[in-house]
């Protein structure tokens, strides 16, 4: 098969998914877990042009998420697109059943297991769902050896019985992306870069509180806006902030403070199997600095992290 690298051969793959797909489905109904990522929204946006209301997507807030993505989901999906879209917001039952939980692993469990069962809730909700569809892509069955849980919804019960829809199963990264570029989805969304999926919940360190949550969230937007600004945007491979469970003293508008730190993490990589950290200018690291111990609440410090992989890891849980 040939790579998708040009917008006449993306082309040319829509065309050839669109017949397949509307043969494949016909009149039934196709249900999605939208998560507003690459894979998913590339996935909505073609089933979209191939059978419109038939698709039923679900967005689930789970309170994890960066700042504005549940919005942009609902902007680009139900007010550009016209898609058939369920949101649904399980912010509070998701930090409820985090809450006091501070070992990675058991917080990644309950997140993947939280967001089954509100997915299976809904699509028990629906009538006349036929189909699944995934944001399988290529890397995904060479890394699990066919067995696909990439959206966590890998663990629906057996009697809900959805045949499988995996549009993408056959491409890689960059070609998803020029997919998603030919369907008009916008570049902030084409582009995004990688998020992992128990999202912000990995980056506020130790049992989640709503407090450093909010924190990472703002520091978080604040970073992006600012390498956007200064044309570090799609030159860093991922650039993001992480809230550590202990705070340290300091002092703000005069006042003696007892806050928390934001940690930047910048890094490049060809793999993730090893990374750099990218050398971000002084005086623009002062200015992140000076916009998020002003702008951002129970911070008041900000430090940058320098260490590659290895020994480091790309995200710190």
């Amino acid at each position: 098969m040939q790579r998708i690298t040009t917008p006449e051969l993306a082309k040319a793959f829509i065309d050839e998914q669109l017949g397949e797909l509307k043969q494949q489905i016909g009149d039934k109904k196709v249900l999605l877990a939208l998560s507003g990522g690459v894979d998913s929204s590339v996935v909505a946006a073609l089933l979209i042009k191939a059978i419109g209301k038939n698709l039923v997507c679900v967005h689930v807030n789970h309170g994890l998420l960066r700042k504005g993505e549940p919005e942009q989901v609902i902007e680009v999906f139900r007010n550009q697109m016209d898609a058939n879209l369920v949101y649904v917001d399980a912010v509070d039952r998701f930090l409820g059943k985090l809450s006091g939980v501070d070992d990675p692993e058991k917080k990644r469990k309950i997140i993947g297991a939280e967001f089954i069962r509100v997915f299976e809730e809904e699509a028990r909700k629906q009538d006349g769902i036929k189909f699944l569809a995934q944001g399988t892509i290529y890397p995904d069955i060479l890394e699990s050896d066919g067995v696909k849980a990439h959206h966590n919804v890998g663990g629906l019960p057996d009697d809900l019985q959805f045949e499988l829809v995996e549009p993408l199963k056959l491409l890689f990264k960059d070609e998803v992306r020029v997919v998603g570029k030919q369907l008009g989805l916008p570049d902030n969304m084409v582009y995004r870069q990688p998020f992992p999926g128990p999202g912000l919940g990995v980056r506020c360190l130790g049992a989640i509180t709503r407090d450093r949550l909010e924190a990472v969230r703002e520091s978080d937007a604040i970073l992006r806006e600012e390498f956007a600004k200064n044309g570090l945007e799609g030159k860093v491979w991922q650039y993001f902030t992480v809230v550590p469970d202990f705070r340290s003293v300091g002092v703000k508008n005069g006042k003696r403070t007892f806050a928390y730190p934001v940690i930047i993490r910048a890094v490049n990589t060809k793999d993730a199997m090893t990374a750099t950290v990218e050398d971000i200018p002084f005086t623009l690291l002062q200015h992140i600095t000076q916009r998020i111990t002003a702008e951002v609440e129970n911070v008041n410090r900000v430090l940058y992290d320098l260490t590659p992989k290895p020994c480091g890891t790309i995200e710190w849980e």
